[in-house]
């Protein structure tokens, strides 16, 4: 599932399935584990000031290539600018950037440039309506949208891993308005997973924290989120 710009993704088809990506991925047997649980995603957290889930370069590097064909690998990375994160995306090996924090001018073009076929992802922390402006000026220049609850104009800036909910009623209207698919982040987990979906109707569901017990993978609560999911439709 590697995300393309195609705005007929933002209206899903009546019944669909709203599609999942397991965030916070530490080892190879938590990528088996979210594969086999139906994650057509997973998400690989980088260096970041703050927030749980960080692993090696290195380590991400010897997952990527054991995850099969169809599955999107995210590295997200707290970098601003262009060469750096080519520079990860070229070690790494990802097919999916996830851009946690804002980029500087420029950074998009160059990705696009250096990276082909490799597909960007903006975070957008949802914050106040404010956000809706931010989300559709980033939507012009990537493969889709993020939508998270972080903070970043803290000291030390938090870019995800929160586990807090935000208002999903400005990330419905930033899905209603947005030109490519729309992943929702923040505070999921197996008890709002039902909601989530019927409120903001997402392209995808985004989860770390929500999954997980003593920082691992817990599959219980795992299957109870993937169940969730498939038992809730679009309408």
């Amino acid at each position: 599932m590697q995300t393309e710009r195609m705005t007929d993704w933002r209206h899903r088809r009546p019944g669909s399935v709203t599609r999942v990506k397991i965030c916070c991925i530490g080892s190879i047997d938590e990528a088996r584990l979210a594969i086999d649980l139906g994650a057509s995603a997973l998400g690989f957290v980088s260096k970041m000031p703050s927030g749980p889930g960080p692993i090696g370069e290195e380590l991400i590097a010897e997952i990527v290539p054991r995850v099969p064909p169809g599955i999107a690998t995210f590295l997200l990375t707290s970098e601003t600018r262009a060469e750096p994160i080519i520079e990860q995306q070229r070690r790494t090996r990802v097919n999916t950037i996830q851009l946690v924090d804002s980029v500087e001018d420029g950074t998009y073009a160059a990705l696009k440039r250096e990276l082909p076929g490799v597909s960007i992802v903006q975070v957008i922390h949802v914050a106040d309506a404010g956000s809706v402006d931010e989300a559709m000026s980033a939507a012009e220049h990537v493969s889709a949208l993020l939508l998270d609850s972080g903070n970043p104009r803290l000291e030390v800036k938090e870019l995800g891993g929160t586990g807090r909910v935000h208002d999903w009623s400005v990330s419905r209207i930033i899905r209603d308005r947005s030109p490519v698919p729309v992943y929702l982040a923040g505070g999921l987990n197996p008890s709002n997973a039902a909601e989530a979906i019927r409120i903001v109707e997402p392209f995808a569901l985004d989860v770390c924290s929500g999954l997980r017990t003593d920082g691992k993978l817990d599959v219980a609560k795992a299957d109870a989120f993937m169940t969730q999911v498939r038992n809730t439709t679009q309408r």
